[in-house]
């Protein structure tokens, strides 16, 4: 079973969401961990994709976005939108509003909730589909 950890923000927008999970990723890297960031869509990858190069000053987080075939499909962090090639890693950031199915093969997942109504509602399910599962859970507030 995987470690499931909500980090729950007192910000209700989506860009500090972006940002956690910027500075997730950069920790787990940090730490030898290699991350796979799943978003809602291809869009919001994208814009993952840019964040990761401006959200702090002088930062360097090695990444790719996948389906570019750019050569970055072994980058320690990865950012996509639906289960094409999603290789297992050491993290799994889900920014999507579901538990993707791929989900399993990761031993951390880290579920992001900002304090919009609507986004913890969501959470809230995400958080009884893994209890229910056996996953083990922690909760963060920031």
């Amino acid at each position: 079973m995987a470690r499931v950890d909500f980090y729950i923000l007192a910000q209700p927008d989506e860009r500090a969401r972006y940002v956690l999970a910027c500075k997730l990723a950069e920790k787990a890297w940090r730490l030898d961990n290699s991350v796979y960031i799943h978003a809602k869509s291809r869009a919001d990858a994208e814009r993952l994709d840019d964040l990761l190069w401006t959200f702090r000053d002088g930062s360097f987080v090695p990444h790719g976005l996948a389906g570019r075939n750019d050569g970055t499909d072994e980058s320690p962090i990865m950012i996509g939108c639906n289960a094409d090639g999603v290789a297992t890693r050491d993290l799994l950031i889900n920014l999507d509003d579901e538990i993707p199915a791929f989900a399993e093969a990761f031993p951390r997942v880290a579920e992001l909730v900002t304090s919009d109504e609507s986004s913890r509602l969501l959470s809230r399910r995400r958080y009884a589909n893994y209890r229910d599962q056996g996953h083990e859970l922690n909760t963060h507030k920031l």
